[in-house]
């Protein structure tokens, strides 16, 4: 991995459709607004953003914290725009401040930490995990 600066920004949109609202991915009776999990993807879809350009081949980042808040309801058709921006790295860990807003308002804020991998190796360990489940691989290679 390079040198990834602090202050690194990413950004990520999404228009939001039927399938990315809460009476569909949670609870039927909810009204049709966005869904949390649905704003935290596009949150850690920026956070990848930030730190794409600072990746070799073959590496990735996971998230491995998610900490925010939805403030504000989003109805489909409204754009959400995710951002994020690096404000720590400590070895393979980088920590980001995440926010997302509509056409209106900031419906989203927080932190989020990312790690960074190396896809093959990560591929090696959950094939050895797989070996010792008793659980069939779900696609095959």
């Amino acid at each position: 991995m390079k040198v990834v600066p602090i202050g690194a920004t990413g950004r990520f949109a999404l228009v939001v459709r039927p399938e990315h609202l809460a009476n569909r991915v949670k609870d039927s009776i909810l009204p049709p607004v966005l869904a949390t999990p649905v704003m935290i993807m596009a949150m850690e879809n920026a956070a990848l953003n930030a730190v794409r350009g600072y990746l070799e081949p073959g590496e990735s980042v996971v998230g491995t914290l998610v900490n925010v808040q939805h403030l504000t309801a989003t109805t489909v058709g409204q754009t959400v725009t995710a951002t994020a921006e690096v404000t720590a790295v400590e070895g393979r860990r980088i920590a980001f401040v995440v926010s997302a807003s509509d056409e209106v308002e900031k419906i989203g804020k927080g932190i989020h930490e990312r790690m960074v991998v190396e896809v093959s190796r990560l591929q090696q360990r959950l094939d050895a995990k797989i070996a010792r489940s008793a659980v069939p691989r779900a696609t095959p290679r």
